[in-house]
């Protein structure tokens, strides 16, 4: 078993925690739900085809597909455990979000979710995959991305959130919002790099992939409840291409 402080790869950790990833999800249950249905709500009349980036075990995307009555259904995922877990009728490329210029294809709907943003690096390979993600994007069709928002005061504490804040403002760099993730669970610890983000750095980045954010949601990563500020949760965005 790898030390607790040895930080892993992003694919290596999620090769490593697939056997438990269903209980994991279970633990985000509320939250995750509730971004489940925001993202069903505002895709298009008339969509067919959806892409999800960071499919995991792929339950999650095929259920958002039938309930929004998506046809198509493609799945990104570079974990060899987690594909090993997909439904049989799952269809999807084995590879990393980083590789998405290397394919083609036309989508209604794309998704992102549960911060796979976040296991990007660095910046500039951020705003590629979002600039892939835009040239993926049908006409008309929308980009849905969840962060964990680093200026969530209710998830992360006054305290350091207000560190955060100041170091920000004294020593601004893209590189403030990374972080160890870890997660401990059927007797495996692991730990992978992450980036939480700003609300105006995430704005910054869509903008350089050539997307405008179209909406904003902020969701209580505890309880699922929507919340009126985003300084009260982790942020959902519906993104379209941006018109020149």
């Amino acid at each position: 078993m790898k030390n607790r402080s040895s930080v892993s790869d992003p694919v290596d950790a999620y090769d490593r925690i697939a056997p438990h990833f269903a209980h994991l999800s279970a633990g985000r249950s509320a939250y995750l739900d509730r971004i489940e249905k925001l993202v069903v709500a505002e895709i298009p009349g008339g969509a067919r085809s959806l892409l999800d980036i960071g499919s995991g075990d792929g339950v999650r995307c095929l259920r958002i597909a039938a309930a929004a009555g998506l046809k198509d259904c493609m799945l990104l995922e570079p974990s060899a455990a987690m594909r090993s877990l997909w439904p049989l009728e799952a269809n999807g490329w084995p590879i990393r979000a980083e590789e998405l210029k290397t394919r083609d294809g036309q989508f209604d709907a794309i998704t992102c979710l549960w911060n796979v943003l976040g296991h990007i690096f660095p910046e500039a390979s951020r705003v590629d995959v979002l600039r892939q993600c835009a040239r993926l994007l049908s006409p008309g069709g929308r980009l849905f991305i969840d962060v964990s928002h680093r200026y969530n005061v209710v998830h992360y504490g006054v305290l350091p959130t207000s560190l955060r804040v100041i170091r920000d403002i004294v020593l601004p760099d893209e590189r403030n919002g990374d972080v160890s993730a870890h997660w401990g669970e059927g007797g495996i610890c692991c730990a992978t790099k992450g980036h939480v983000f700003t609300d105006g750095e995430f704005r910054r980045i869509a903008s350089a992939g050539g997307l405008s954010v179209l909406k904003c949601f902020a969701v209580d990563y505890s309880s699922g409840q929507m919340r009126g500020s985003k300084y009260a949760g982790h942020l959902l965005y519906v993104l379209s291409e941006r018109v020149p």
